[in-house]
């Protein structure tokens, strides 16, 4: 099993250095650029998510509804992780959802403005934390069908704070969404959330399509990591490993920015994922900071791109040998 640790006396080292610089990120908003093609989510996995913007207020208020009912509800966040102990509870499982599959919209087999994919599967991340990583999200996007046909998601409880810090921490990030306590009742460190990440990409897909090499050089298979900015994969991922004493695992190598894409496909710059929304005329589902709704919003995102035809291509990929460098691909980027 590889879990990309590094060797005792160097994890003993790492856990006694001074921890890394905290990063933020920001979203902003611009004049809408059409209207979405498909209907809003049909969410369907887990999640006692209310809603919230950057200051806990409902981000339902910052777009304007399309008008058209929406069957959204939120995730049973115990269900993400395997704990749910209410499954022959009718009314739980008629507020909260519990399935890993999630349709983004209308059947796509007739659109014609679809281009082939390099990729059959894109890994939709959204991380959470600003010190260290709280959430781990992860949907499987599947580019035939277009929608979520799988997902992982794991609350990460960080390595270097007190527990008093912990507490005051979570409180703050996830209190105002009410699932502060299913946080507490489910984390676990850095290194079992990849232990298990790792499993699940070993599973089978379409009876037979495993998405890592693991017995290889280590990379995706047939899919790609697709993120709303370069801080996921490029800064956060690697200071975790660092701060939790692992190597960096070789499938993180890669990735897609969907600003990126966005901003070579429409020819127009959208700094946030709530923006591309916006412009494109998709109103959001969910809580915004709570990694598991945002990730969905972004595989919105990702399905109007794909529907209008554009093209997801690697747009920053690590040097060999060298994983601190990083090279972007693309000349116009955000």
């Amino acid at each position: 099993m590889a879990t990309w640790r590094l060797p005792l006396l160097r994890r003993t080292l790492l856990l006694s250095s001074p921890p890394p610089p905290l990063f933020f990120q920001f979203s902003s908003f611009s004049a809408p650029l059409k209207q979405s093609k498909f209907k809003p989510s049909l969410v369907q996995c887990s999640s006692l998510s209310m809603e919230e913007s950057t200051s806990s207020t409902a981000i339902h208020s910052e777009i304007p509804k399309t008008g058209r009912k929406s069957s959204w509800r939120p995730m049973c966040l115990y269900y993400t992780h395997g704990k749910c102990t209410k499954m022959d509870d009718a009314l739980h499982l008629e507020k909260f959802s519990h399935s890993c599959s999630l349709e983004l919209g209308e059947s796509v087999s007739g659109l014609k403005s679809l281009r082939a994919q390099e990729f059959d599967y894109f890994l939709v991340l959204d991380l959470e934390g600003k010190v260290e990583i709280l959430e781990f999200p992860v949907l499987l996007f599947d580019a035939k069908t277009m929608d979520v046909v799988d997902m992982f998601h794991r609350f990460v409880r960080p390595t270097r704070m007190s527990e008093k810090r912990i507490n005051e921490y979570i409180e703050g990030k996830y209190g105002g969404f009410g699932v502060d306590r299913v946080w507490h009742d489910t984390a676990i460190k850095f290194e079992e959330v990849i232990e298990h990440f790792e499993s699940w990409l070993r599973k089978e897909r379409d009876g037979h399509i495993k998405l890592w090499r693991e017995e290889g050089d280590g990379h995706l298979n047939g899919a790609a990591f697709v993120t709303c900015g370069n801080w996921d994969l490029k800064t956060k991922i690697p200071q975790q490993c660092e701060v939790s004493g692992m190597k960096l695992p070789p499938y993180f190598m890669e990735w897609i920015n969907l600003k990126d894409i966005y901003l070579n496909f429409y020819n127009r710059r959208a700094p946030g994922m709530l923006s591309m929304m916006r412009e494109l005329g998709i109103p959001p589902l969910g809580s915004h900071h709570l990694g598991i709704d945002d990730s969905k919003n972004i595989a919105r995102v990702l399905r109007h791109l794909l529907t209008d035809g554009a093209l997801m291509q690697i747009t920053a990929k690590r040097a060999r040998g060298t994983p601190n460098t990083v090279r972007f691909l693309f000349q116009n980027r955000v």
